[in-house]
């Protein structure tokens, strides 16, 4: 595919007018201010007031909550999990969980979202719908345990080792595993060192969440002898890999460089943060301290919606809004975490750039629009004034999922009438 005469953000997340950029199998073949020549593309995309970039990386999601969207509003973070998430998540089947996660993936697909990564069950039916639509993600299988079992003796650990065996790699390097520890105030010691070993001997990458809220970081600390989440995970192993570290608000000092010493990815989610009333991520130290900050929504049911624009929008609104200080975040940074930075923390090295080489996981937003006219800065105008219903297309590997529309791997209206259904099964259930 060849997108002919169309303003491109390139890797440095500046904006450059007329380019020709070729996609060819899974790669960007060629980026130029003409045509290649003597080379067919097949179809040639007219790029006239439309801004070619790369395609969001959501850093930290759960994607079947979609089927909670709007259950559950107005709740602290204990009462929400306590008295609307679990109740609800434990009604769950494999077949809820394969349309959730499909109504997710045609919502990302409409904002631009090309890859995620994704803490939940049932991650064989999650695998299903990855592979199916094209998208990419890193599924983990989320750890939980508040009795005396350890880790090798839980179901989780089980299912880790299925998915790791059958599905890392799949849908030629689409689908990634990692391991997810859903956090250190829903695991006992025990689970935690043998699932850190395990980690080890696995070698894969790891998710969790850490210091959400100001009460699970300060329960932790009075647990453990003043350690914070960072510091007692990373004495027990859970980060000698890789890791995601979901939401990170209550940072102390000592944290941050150990953050970066252990090459841990923030995903920070502020919409979701806010909703909850957890708080706001020091995003302006976190990246002083230079570890890799990346986005995400968290799930629809924290979030409402999966929109990354909303979301680099709000990532720097509250840091000026919070530090007082209306010169932070500058627009490459909010782009940078909305996209490189995600695909670096899913081990995908070559993406999240438009880069000659890097995979062709792209986005075409649409510039015509009145908010977003004079086109005095684009780069500023993505972060303030875009919507994520400009997307017009969205590529993922080189192949269209999106566009205008149509979701060419995906039967939507099947997908809706299915979730909708599960959603009142276990309403009614529920009542």
């Amino acid at each position: 595919m060849l997108f002919a005469n169309i303003s491109v953000l390139d890797e440095n997340f500046s904006v450059q007018t007329g380019k020709y950029v070729a996609t060819e199998g899974t790669r960007i073949a060629w980026i130029g201010d003409a045509p290649p020549a003597n080379r067919d593309y097949g179809r040639v995309y007219n790029g006239q007031n439309k801004l070619l970039m790369p395609g969001f990386f959501n850093a930290h999601s759960h994607l079947p909550m979609s089927l909670l969207r709007g259950y559950g509003e107005n709740l602290a973070l204990d009462a929400w999990l306590k008295t609307r998430i679990f109740p609800f998540e434990a009604k769950l089947t494999a077949d809820d969980i394969y349309y959730g996660t499909m109504l997710s993936i045609a919502e990302m697909l409409r904002f631009g979202v090309v890859a995620a990564s994704d803490m939940y069950y049932f991650c064989e039916a999650m695998a299903r719908a990855v592979l199916e639509s094209g998208v990419k993600a890193n599924l983990s299988r989320g750890v939980s345990c508040f009795d005396e079992r350890g880790y090798y003796d839980l179901p989780a650990c089980r299912e880790n080792r299925h998915l790791l065996e059958e599905f890392d790699g799949a849908g030629e390097g689409r689908l990634l595993i990692d391991f997810a520890l859903h956090a250190e105030y829903t695991n006992t010691e025990r689970v935690i060192r043998e699932f850190a070993a395990e980690l080890r001997e696995r070698g894969a990458r790891v998710q969790v969440h850490v210091s959400e809220t100001k009460k699970e970081h300060e329960e932790c600390k009075a647990r453990h002898d003043g350690r914070t989440p960072v510091q007692y995970l990373s004495d027990l192993g859970v980060f000698d890999k890789p890791a995601v570290a979901a939401h990170c608000v209550h940072l102390e000092d000592g944290d941050f460089a150990l953050l970066r010493a252990k090459n841990v990815t923030v995903a920070t989610c502020p919409k979701s943060n806010m909703k909850l009333a957890s708080g706001v991520a020091d995003a302006p130290r976190i990246l002083r301290e230079g570890v890799n900050l990346a986005l995400g929504t968290d799930g629809a049911a924290s979030n409402n919606n999966l929109n990354m624009f909303e979301e680099i929008k709000f990532f720097a609104l509250v840091q000026k809004c919070f530090h007082a200080d209306p010169a932070l975040i500058a627009p490459d940074e909010a782009l940078r975490a909305a996209t490189v930075a995600g695909a670096r923390a899913q081990g995908r090295m070559e993406s999240g750039l438009l880069k000659t080489g890097y995979t062709a996981d792209l986005i075409v937003v649409d510039l015509s629009a009145p908010y977003l006219q004079p086109p005095t800065d684009l780069p500023r105008h993505l972060l303030y004034a875009a919507c994520g219903t400009d997307v017009v297309l969205t590529m993922v590997d080189g192949r269209v999922l999106y566009e205008n529309g149509d979701f060419p791997t995906l039967d939507l209206e099947k997908i809706t009438r299915a979730a909708r259904a599960a959603q009142e099964r276990i309403l009614l259930e529920l009542n």
